[in-house]
């Protein structure tokens, strides 16, 4: 069951999810709550100042066993070049309880310019931290960004029952874009 912005609102309210730092509603005519960043089935989540791109220019390929070199940079503001990839970090902080997960989507107006948003697009139950974005730029024209624009958004799911084994991977509490730790999978570990 996809979450409605009523239940999003009572869980954050609750303190069993939390989203923060999250912009305040606004309330309209006739009492009407209108928020910044809860719409009607989702929560926007904005750019963060935290960015990584691959140093692409000292390595010779990209190695799924082995670390993977990154330049590590802060800004308010950056310019992606057409087809080009980085990393980069949410501004909110998420926690989720262990019975509720999330899917990362695109803004749709976000994707209608060629950006491409996404973290593999799943977040599990039990998982919190900032989230890592991949960002590419689909275009053959650069894209410039800056930290606090609203890029995606998290779809909220109810699962059936409390996650036996919530999330406790290598990913939990990151602060800041955070790269590949793909050589901590268990395939390499067989080698």
């Amino acid at each position: 069951m996809i979450l409605s912005d009523g239940t999003i609102r009572d869980l954050l309210d609750k303190g069993e999810l939390v989203i923060d730092p999250l912009e305040d509603d606004q309330i309209k005519g006739q009492g009407i709550r209108v928020g910044r960043q809860i719409q009607p089935a989702s929560v926007d989540l904005r750019l963060g100042t935290h960015f990584l791109k691959l140093d692409e220019h000292n390595i010779p390929f990209i190695d799924l066993e082995n670390p993977a070199k990154y330049i590590s940079f802060d800004k308010e503001e950056i310019i992606l070049p057409p087809r080009s990839f980085m990393l980069a970090t949410t501004m909110e902080y998420v926690k989720l309880p262990n019975n509720l997960t999330a899917f990362v989507e695109g803004r749709s107006s976000i994707g209608r310019m060629g950006l491409f948003i996404q973290n593999a697009g799943w977040v599990d139950p039990g998982f919190e931290g900032e989230i890592t974005l991949e960002l590419y730029n689909a275009n053959q024209l650069p894209i410039k960004l800056r930290a606090g624009r609203r890029v995606c958004q998290l779809v909220f799911a109810l699962m059936d029952q409390d996650a036996y084994y919530p999330y406790r991977g290598k990913y939990q509490g990151q602060r800041a874009a955070t790269g590949s730790q793909v050589y901590f999978d268990v395939e390499n570990e067989q080698r």
